[in-house]
């Protein structure tokens, strides 16, 4: 049996797909990153499974998370998303998406990407830990605090240094799989 980190429920194969497949991989794309913190910022107060299953409406509702058409929302498009049970109906996190993808715009007008100013929290490269369990794992760090209070420096919101650590995890700025789960070892490897 494959061993895998003992917060990822075996008997959903969405999950698991999202765990072997996609989280602690080193992402630079700016497009998935802008995703993954919308998402990210979606989820607080909410479990992950859920913003998985609304992931791909969050796509169609978020005009596949390209920055530039997300900050031209408007007030109707704020009303449209409001009525979208394909993704989750909060008002304060729909108008973040919206204020985030203006901030993202921003950053690469200033920095280049959004990809180099995000991964500059880790000096470019993953942060590579060796958890034995889940409780080891801290919720936040000084490197996700630096990125929360930047973040929010620039406009960006639902972006606190929990919700960045857990966005640093899914975009592979740390390897947080633990040392027996069998991606641990994939996702160190360089390149």
């Amino acid at each position: 049996m494959t061993e895998r980190c003992e917060w990822v429920p075996s008997e959903d194969p969405l999950y698991l797909a999202y765990h072997d497949e996609e989280w602690g991989v080193p992402s630079h794309d700016d497009r998935h990153l802008f995703e993954m913190l919308v998402l990210e910022g979606a989820q607080a107060g909410l479990s992950w499974s859920t913003i998985l299953r609304k992931r791909e409406g969050y796509r169609r509702a978020f005009a596949g998370f390209e920055a530039e058409g997300v900050a031209r929302f408007g007030p109707e498009d704020l009303e449209r998303l409001m009525a979208d049970p394909s993704i989750v109906r909060n008002r304060l996190k729909v108008e973040s998406a919206v204020a985030n993808a203006r901030a993202v715009l921003a950053v690469r007008e200033e920095l280049g990407s959004l990809d180099a100013y995000l991964w500059s929290f880790v000096d470019g490269r993953p942060v590579a830990n060796r958890w034995r369990t889940l409780g080891e794992i801290p919720a936040e760090t000084t490197e996700s605090r630096a990125m929360s209070k930047d973040l929010k420096r620039r406009g960006f919101r639902f972006v606190g240094p929990t919700v960045c650590y857990a966005f640093m995890q899914a975009t592979g700025m740390v390897n947080d799989h633990t040392v027996g789960c069998f991606r641990h070892a994939a996702v160190s490897r360089p390149g």
